[in-house]
């Protein structure tokens, strides 16, 4: 692949965002390799975690704005496609059946700060600042504001996105955006860590119910929700991870899923 570098070790894989001289700006290509990345990794079973980080001082700065330039010579059309494209990866992220880590050890700006948005946790050095920075250059951050409201507030997100103002990991912290906070020392190895600690103590197809669930329910009516939680309730008690689960419980064996 031209712009990424995977790593897998056992049921953990990592993808490496790997234009450092560009501070991993995102073009079209990068986002067909991004998500053709995690496509693959959907479709296997072996991997149970991804870590998604950045190669150099940058998680990712966004859009490649000499890219964006290019794009004022399209029609709608094209841009609407080149649009829907960055939709299509965000989506495809947000609805993954595997749980998706984002390890922030540079700035994460704009579309990037979007990237690790829709990632399920973001692990973060204390130096990396966080922002949804497109008004200032008279873009809007329209693809990410459906993922930012969901995981935070309107209020918040009114705040940043209205604002463009840069936050330190640590106000990401009290937001709820970021899940922890680690040193540059430290969060390759606390990262890690945390995903064999996820890998080993979670069933695979309880995550990807579960997270399929926190898609879709927040957009129904509570009745329907309620339908909606009650099939999956029906549906989690057929799996195989459920009966080898209950029966491990009852035998009282020590489990692990990886």
């Amino acid at each position: 692949m031209k712009y990424l570098q995977i790593n897998k070790n056992s049921n953990i894989l990592e993808i490496i965002l790997n234009r450092p001289d560009k501070r991993n700006a995102l073009n079209s290509d990068f986002v067909a390799e991004l998500r053709q990345a995690f496509e693959t990794a959907d479709l296997d079973e072996q991997i149970r975690v991804i870590i998604l980080k950045g190669m150099g001082k940058a998680f990712s700065a966004g859009a490649d704005l000499a890219y964006l330039q290019q794009l004022q010579n399209n029609t709608y059309d094209e841009n609407l496609q080149d649009s829907t494209h960055l939709m299509e990866l965000f989506k495809t992220m947000y609805f993954h059946k595997k749980i998706i880590i984002a390890q922030v050890e540079g700035h994460a700006l704009a579309g990037g700060c979007g990237l690790a948005t829709v990632c399920d946790f973001i692990f973060s050095v204390p130096e990396a600042l966080f922002g949804y920075t497109e008004v200032k250059i008279g873009f809007i951050p329209a693809i990410v504001m459906f993922f930012l409201l969901r995981k935070t507030n309107e209020n918040i997100a009114r705040q940043l996105l209205l604002t463009g103002k840069l936050i330190s990991a640590e106000e990401a912290y009290k937001i709820g955006l970021v899940y922890h906070i680690s040193s540059a020392e430290h969060i390759g190895k606390e990262v890690m860590v945390f995903a064999e600690k996820l890998a080993e103590e979670t069933s695979g197809e309880a995550i990807a119910l579960t997270k399929k669930m926190i898609a879709e329910i927040q957009s129904m009516e509570s009745m329907e929700a309620l339908k909606y939680a009650a099939s999956q309730n029906a549906v989690a008690r057929a799996t195989h991870d459920c009966k080898k689960g209950i029966g491990a419980f009852l035998n009282k064996e020590v489990l692990k899923w990886n």
